[in-house]
């Protein structure tokens, strides 16, 4: 087994991505193939597919890591909340193991977003980071010292289905999130959740992409929903520096494009987090959407 070259892929709901990476994190190979769709097999087989095919060009074997929507139950061993949920209640790990014959390491797409990060991205040399991916929903990975915090149940950083902190008169009830509960973070700050934001506001229906150019022109119901969420995530993200006190917070998704965040968010948090000075510092991803799949390489960067 190479100690040097590290597989990492990335298993998405539409495509399933490999890279081959050496020590100093250099892509060596980059390939992807379509996702089989509700055929959990046909996915065993198209990872399998990818290592034979990655591992034949580097000619060498190397260690594999992967990122996965959903998570491993440290109770049962079986994949969970997955959104491809073929793969729910199966054992993703122990088959794929069973397949190449050598140990896997599998974590949260979000977990590998934040070490890809951590290790020699935006974040890189700092201990703690907080990595999130806001877009059609609200994830976020712990990584500490370059390795992933994970948990006893498996649920670190699931920062998204928690309640909106220091809830305001226009917060409340709160939407309602399809994990049965009103007002979590995830309702708010997703693409969606700014987008029902400014409706119901303004009755208008917009995409966050035209509501943020819109701000930007001069439009003073966009700008306006456009504050309410940088003082929402403020709220959201002093909550995490009291409790984690992270030296970086990493801003991934597409969410994280909109520029105004990293300027205006730093500049409100204060208000709530628990301390005279905040030095903990909100960043744009380095590696954008390749974070994911390197980050699952990165699994093994111990």
């Amino acid at each position: 087994m190479s100690d040097s070259i590290r597989l990492g892929i990335d298993l998405g709901g539409t495509k399933i991505e490999i890279i081959a990476m050496d020590a100093r994190g250099e892509v060596l190979l980059r390939h992807r193939v379509n996702t089989p769709q509700d055929d959990y097999e046909g996915t065993l087989d198209a990872i399998l597919g990818l290592v034979v095919l990655a591992e034949s060009e580097v000619g060498c074997t190397g260690t594999v890591g992967i990122g996965t929507p959903g998570a491993i139950s440290p109770a049962t061993g079986l994949l969970k909340n997955s959104n491809s949920v073929c793969l729910n209640g199966m054992p993703l790990k122990e088959d794929l193991e069973h397949r190449l014959g050598r140990e896997v390491r599998i974590a949260n797409d979000a977990n590998c977003f934040a070490l890809s990060e951590a290790v020699d991205g935006a974040a890189e040399g700092a201990d703690i980071v907080f990595g999130v991916i806001i877009g059609t929903g609200t994830g976020a990975g712990i990584v500490v010292r370059q390795h992933v915090l994970t948990g006893p149940n498996a649920i670190a950083g699931e920062w998204g289905h928690n309640p909106l902190p220091w809830p305001e008169e226009s917060d409340l009830p709160g939407p309602d999130c399809y994990c049965g509960r009103q007002g979590c973070i995830e309702t708010w700050l997703s693409g969606p959740g700014m987008e029902r934001d400014h409706q119901q506001v303004t009755g208008q229906a917009m995409s966050t992409h035209d509501i943020v150019l819109r701000a930007a022109s001069g439009d003073a119901d966009c700008d306006a929903t456009l504050r309410r969420y940088e003082r929402r995530l403020a709220r959201g993200l002093a909550h995490i520096i009291n409790v984690l006190d992270p030296d970086v917070i990493v801003l991934g998704g597409g969410m994280g494009n909109i520029e105004p965040l990293y300027t205006h968010v730093p500049m409100l948090w204060s208000e709530w987090v628990f301390s005279d000075h905040v030095a903990t510092q909100l960043l744009p991803p380095m590696h954008g959407d390749s974070s994911g799949v390197r980050g699952a390489a990165w699994l093994w960067n111990d």
